[in-house]
């Protein structure tokens, strides 16, 4: 019966954190998020960041996805997002202070069920921003409902379950409690609830203070699971993020093992009893300090560790696709991110290609087939962005993203055809300028949109289209009375008459492509 009610207890715990976080990421995801980019151009600064965006998501998971979708999707660098999850883990040691401090020094489990019923009422009376914040309250109250839940059961805990039952404080059982507190988050993916478990396991006497200090070391540890998860299938700096948050929290934990023995030779100088009468408050000051220790001690080298989890992961070729995660699937606004860059990536590939068979030597031929695919790959991924139309502006962003794709397998269809069509363009008299014009607009277009001047690549690429869609009709008319008088014969007249409907399908699909990129980005 104890144990039914303990994992009862764990269960609202868990039910609290997802409600509470789900609403606080809808609240201030998109602000969290730009902020991870804007606010990480030092070390120091991402790992500021990296602890607030966690504090205020109260997930670490949360902000260790996001980071691994920045990196992924190329939005912030692999040495910036250091820092962030850095950061991440001092701000995730923020859970344990509320249930520490509200849970078992105040004990307000009671005094939150009428919250809950406030922050209920809210969600079902209002749609709005309002209703977030109730779910977002109801979410907090939940929690606290759970660590009550989880300490009545544990009252008499202790009569069955005791420290001495619990592997010693040897560095063998230290290791085996590392090893439980480990698989204690993967079981649950949540290391706020193994601490807090860990709190009231503590405050019922069900282990000892250097047992609990040896759990949170393993929870610790158990959430570079997440990023590990978020990483697979992702670029090679969203790998070498989630490999380096994995070599951070095993030094960490490497290094807390160290600092138990002084860390409470230290409280017990305050007094016999000190470290006994606030047991609870000493193992989250613990948690904290170890994570801070370690970000002391591991920022002056984060280059040279940068430089190892470098060598570790090395570069390899890389395809238009890399950026495109499984794990950002769940967050549609960076998954929007990462195909966005694709289909950039895409673009240029086939501007470069179209201006070489055009006659340009420096441009650069792609393998078409290999495009083909990632074009196909780009497809499928948007596919499996799901929006609705309230979901403003993404909304607007992913549909933008589909008409470019669109215009882009359009264009390599148009690459696919005998190039003789874009040689008769270049050889006959009546095309030549015109052939000429859309090779140095693809020239030019291919410098702005490196340099994300898209407002001008627009225009430029409109005024190639308009141009050469208006010679079109009189060019046919020209073109048919050659052959009806005998200047041309058929088959040079319709190869001319194929040019022409070549140039001005390619200028076309350039110029949409183009627009509808660019419509993206306004969007964000």
């Amino acid at each position: 019966m104890i144990i039914i009610k303990i994992l009862g207890g764990l269960g609202l715990f868990l039910l609290g954190m997802v409600v509470m976080t789900d609403a606080l990421k809808t609240l201030a995801g998109s602000a969290m998020r730009r902020a991870l980019m804007q606010f990480t151009r030092t070390p120091i600064s991402g790992v500021l960041t990296g602890a607030l965006a966690t504090a205020v998501l109260q997930s670490s998971s949360a902000t260790t996805v996001a980071t691994v979708g920045f990196v992924s999707a190329g939005l912030i660098p692999f040495s910036a997002a250091l820092g962030i999850i850095l950061g991440a883990n001092i701000g995730t040691t923020m859970t344990g202070w509320l249930v520490a401090i509200l849970g078992f020094k105040l004990k307000l489990g009671t005094v939150m069920l009428p919250l809950i019923f406030i922050g209920t009422s809210l969600k079902l009376f209002s749609r709005s921003r309002v209703g977030t914040v109730g779910m977002a309250i109801a979410g907090f109250g939940i929690i606290f409902v759970g660590i009550t839940t989880m300490q009545t059961a544990m009252d008499g805990v202790e009569s069955f379950i005791t420290p001495a039952q619990l592997p010693s404080d040897t560095w063998l059982g230290r290791l085996q409690l590392v090893a439980i507190g480990i698989l204690s988050t993967i079981i649950t993916q949540s290391s706020s609830a193994g601490v807090a478990t860990t709190l009231t396991a503590l405050y019922a006497g069900a282990v000892n203070f250097n047992q609990a200090a040896a759990l949170v070391i393993g929870m610790d540890v158990g959430t570079t699971v997440t990023a590990v998860i978020a990483s697979v299938g992702g670029s090679l700096n969203a790998r070498r993020t989630g490999l380096s948050h994995v070599f951070y929290n095993f030094w960490t934990a490497f290094l807390a093992l160290q600092l138990i023995a002084p860390y409470t030779w230290l409280w017990n100088q305050f007094g016999a009893g000190a470290l006994i009468d606030n047991a609870e408050i000493a193992l989250v000051a613990f948690h904290t300090s170890f994570n801070f220790v370690g970000i002391s001690l591991l920022l002056p080298f984060l280059k040279q560790f940068a430089w190892v989890i470098m060598r570790i992961v090395p570069g390899e070729e890389t395809t238009y696709t890399d950026e495109l995660s499984e794990a950002l699937l769940e967050q549609p606004e960076l998954a929007l991110n990462a195909a966005q860059k694709v289909l950039e990536a895409e673009l240029l590939a086939l501007f470069h290609h179209i201006a070489a068979i055009l006659g340009d030597n420096t441009g650069k031929r792609v393998d078409l087939v290999a495009l083909q695919t990632a074009l196909d790959d780009t497809h499928a991924y948007l596919d499996r962005i799901h929006l609705s139309q309230t979901a403003k502006p993404n909304w607007e962003r992913l549909i933008n993203l589909i008409h470019a794709l669109d215009h882009l397998q359009r264009l390599h269809e148009r690459c696919e055809e005998d190039e003789d069509r874009a040689q008769t363009a270049q050889a006959t008299s009546e095309l030549m300028e015109d052939s000429q014009f859309l090779l140095v607009t693809l020239q030019n277009l291919v410098r702005l949109v490196q340099e994300k001047r898209w407002q001008t690549a627009i225009e430029q690429a409109k005024q190639a289209s308009f141009l050469i869609h208006h010679k079109v009709k009189p060019y046919r008319a020209q073109t048919v009375n050659q052959i009806a008088n005998g200047q041309i014969d058929v088959l040079t007249g319709t190869a001319r008459l194929e040019a022409i409907r070549w140039l001005r399908r390619v200028s076309k699909h350039v110029t949409r492509s183009t627009f509808h990129l660019y419509q993206a980005i306004l969007a964000q």
